[in-house]
């Protein structure tokens, strides 16, 4: 085990690129969207993609306190319906409805990283270990379907907070929840954003750059695959 574990007693860790990853390449443009969208989104540019993408995402952003899976799937039918005006990709509201339901109960949309959880076991038996993670309900299930539910005792997510890291409360809820001072904790995330925010409260960070989008300089500590911490 790294050296910085050995005094910690809670290691957190966010989700997406820590412990899986989507199937698709892309959290929300799943296999789904992408065989019911199908060419219609070649004549649009990466960048016009993108904006139609953000325009789309800021309804999410500003109503995300989502209790139910039911509400989150509702959330997702407005998602898709806004990136199919934005873009007319006339998709029609059985197609929306049906790429909104993948989105919320399909798990084999997500793909666990191979070494997640061989390291979970290892790790659960000298830390207590938690969650901290920018998502909607269907979270819970998530987890159960890569197989890693079991290792963790506190999980903070987004959507019950109704808001996202860095904001405070995120880090605030998790360290109520395991009951030990932000000192003796860890977050593992791939944002240095989030990471920067978990530090203000004393809380240490580390960087992982499983996606390669992550690899980048950084005052925290940098591994590239959660095995690197057994060692």
């Amino acid at each position: 085990m790294i050296e910085l574990l050995k005094d910690k007693k809670v290691i957190f860790f966010d989700v997406g690129y820590t412990l899986d990853y989507p199937l698709s390449g892309d959290w929300m443009f799943t296999d789904k969207f992408y065989e019911l969208a199908n060419d219609k989104l070649n004549k649009y540019s990466s960048d016009e993609i993108q904006s139609a993408r953000n325009k789309s995402l800021e309804y999410l952003e500003k109503n995300h306190l989502v209790r139910t899976v039911e509400e989150e799937c509702r959330q997702f039918i407005h998602f898709y319906s806004e990136i199919s005006g934005n873009l007319e990709l006339g998709l029609t509201e059985d197609e929306i409805k049906e790429i909104a339901f993948d989105r919320t109960y399909n798990m084999n949309n997500y793909v666990v990283y191979p070494d997640v959880e061989k390291v979970l076991k290892v790790l659960c038996k000298s830390h207590k270990l938690g969650i901290i993670s920018d998502t909607w309900p269907s979270i819970d299930q998530q987890l159960r379907a890569i197989g890693v539910a079991d290792f963790f005792a506190t999980h903070t997510y987004s959507c019950f907070l109704g808001t996202f890291k860095p904001d405070e409360r995120m880090y605030t809820d998790a360290l109520n929840k395991c009951g030990v001072p932000a000192r003796d904790t860890v977050f593992i995330d791939d944002s240095p954003k989030n990471l920067e925010g978990a530090a203000k409260l004393g809380i240490t960070p580390i960087l992982i750059a499983a996606n390669p989008a992550s690899d980048v300089d950084s005052p925290y500590l940098k591994i590239r695959s959660l095995s690197e911490l057994l060692y």
